[in-house]
């Protein structure tokens, strides 16, 4: 396996299957889609590269708040670059925008590939139909809708699938926007390349959000 592992100074940006990177941070070797990788702009700025499609040099950092938060701390950027940079203000705040951009482009996708159904009656149809592969909710909606359509979808997809299936990472406004319709609470996508992203997104802004990279246990202390 040492062939295929690529450090954190690599330029390419690209991960082949079975790669790994380091984490900056903890030093940790972990697969390319636990990590988060930076790069240098021109400007002398550090900019998250969630694409990993950036020119230049990387720098990898396991995909969780507290990992950025950490590698911020202790100017981990400069260290791995062996420069001076500028790391923008709230650089970990910056990161969870552009997760959650990609949430809501994922899933503005899978609804203009008609995949998706918005709206409590037409997501308990298609539960019934047993046609939901993704199961929606508003980060804010309310409790009850929320249990009744998670009992149906748990009955459908069994408990470990449930939880793996189910996303509640964006806000009513977030989904509004991103489906094109006002006051989308609850949305349900069948299978299909479009949902299967949308739901990796999501997964991946989760993982942020909770400080949990895939089978890591990973510490920034």
């Amino acid at each position: 396996m040492a062939g295929a592992r690529t450090t954190v100074g690599d330029a390419d940006g690209q991960a082949g299957i079975g790669s790994l990177r380091q984490c900056a941070v903890s030093r940790a070797e972990l697969p390319p889609d636990d990590l988060i990788r930076f790069v240098l702009a021109p400007d002398g700025s550090i900019v998250p590269d969630l694409a990993r499609r950036l020119p230049g040099r990387g720098v990898w950092v396991a995909a969780t708040r507290a990992m950025v938060e950490a590698a911020v701390r202790r100017k981990v950027f400069a260290r791995s670059l062996k420069q001076p940079v500028v790391v923008p203000e709230d650089l970990p705040g910056l990161v969870e925008r552009l997760l959650v951009k990609r949430v809501a482009e994922a899933l503005s996708l899978a609804n203009k590939a008609g995949l998706l159904v918005a709206g409590f009656a037409k997501v308990e149809g298609l539960l019934d139909q047993g046609q939901a592969a993704i199961l929606l909710h508003a980060s804010d909606a309310a409790a009850d809708g929320v249990e009744k359509l998670n009992r149906k979808f748990k009955a459908l997809m069994g408990p470990e699938r449930f939880q793996k299936s189910t996303v509640a990472e964006l806000t009513s406004a977030q989904l509004s926007l991103a489906i094109g319709r006002p006051n989308v609470v609850h949305a349900a996508a069948s299978e299909g390349g479009a949902s299967l992203r949308m739901l990796q997104e999501a997964v991946r802004l989760r993982r942020y959000r909770a400080g949990e990279s895939e089978g890591s246990g990973l510490s920034c202390h």
